[in-house]
């Protein structure tokens, strides 16, 4: 399934389909020409899905560099930052290259913040890995960094070129963070989406359910994400 964020200034897709991940090469030379790509994830989800995305862009004419930092919220910050800017700058990446967010929320704020500041902005992508990303944090446009004071108190408002979602990687997560993401999808039940209510009652609330449900809930999910984000994509007011 591909929905369009259609804002004014920088309209993007994402794209949705079970399986997909090992078409991420495939799906971004579709939007960017063959350039320098570093792929920003944390330490756990490297040794789950960097390869095989690393390997696909690489077939598809990227030049591509892994960054990886320790997994967790703590994480997110402007030491993390600092380290991706040198990172980025010992690869050589200039305005015309990219940056690839492979991970959970943590990930893709944080990537999209690096994105965002380095050489005044560069493009980025989302590949989200966890339930709540896939439904929220990589849609539209929030990024950024926690600081001693509070969280999330440093960062942009910067889009995506794309979104491209695989739902067959939630079957690595744990439970705990399963359930975290179920109570986006469950908010944008309530808060909109009749059929997808429907669906979720229907659903017995196992593991297996969520999985075997999660391409529709998460499309159902994206849409509503949607709808709020082309509304008031600056967040001052509805979304």
């Amino acid at each position: 399934m591909k929905i369009r964020i259609d804002i004014p200034h920088h309209p993007y897709d994402i794209q949705i389909e079970k399986g997909c991940l090992a078409q991420a090469g495939q799906w971004l030379r579709e939007l960017w020409q063959p350039q320098k790509v570093v792929i920003v994830t944390d330490n756990h989800v490297a040794s789950l899905y960097a390869e095989k995305v690393k390997l696909s862009l690489e077939d598809a004419g990227f030049q591509v560099a892994v960054f990886d930092f320790l997994e967790g919220e703590e994480r997110k910050n402007l030491t993390t930052v600092q380290k991706v800017y040198e990172f980025l700058v010992k690869q050589g990446l200039t305005r015309s290259d990219g940056i690839v967010a492979l991970g959970g929320g943590v990930v893709g704020d944080l990537a999209g913040f690096a994105a965002s500041t380095y050489m005044r902005g560069i493009s980025f992508v989302q590949i989200p890995t966890s339930l709540t990303a896939q439904v929220d944090s990589s849609i539209g446009g929030k990024t950024g960094v926690n600081t001693a004071l509070a969280k999330n108190m440093v960062g942009t408002f910067a889009q995506p070129d794309g979104v491209f979602i695989d739902p067959e990687v939630l079957s690595t997560l744990g439970q705990r963070e399963l359930i975290e993401g179920m109570g986006e999808v469950i908010k944008y039940g309530l808060i909109q989406d009749t059929e997808l209510w429907e669906e979720l009652e229907a659903m017995d609330g196992s593991i297996e359910s969520i999985l075997e449900h999660a391409e529709s809930i998460i499309s159902h999910s994206c849409l509503v994400k949607r709808d709020h984000v082309v509304a008031d994509e600056l967040d001052n007011g509805i979304r």
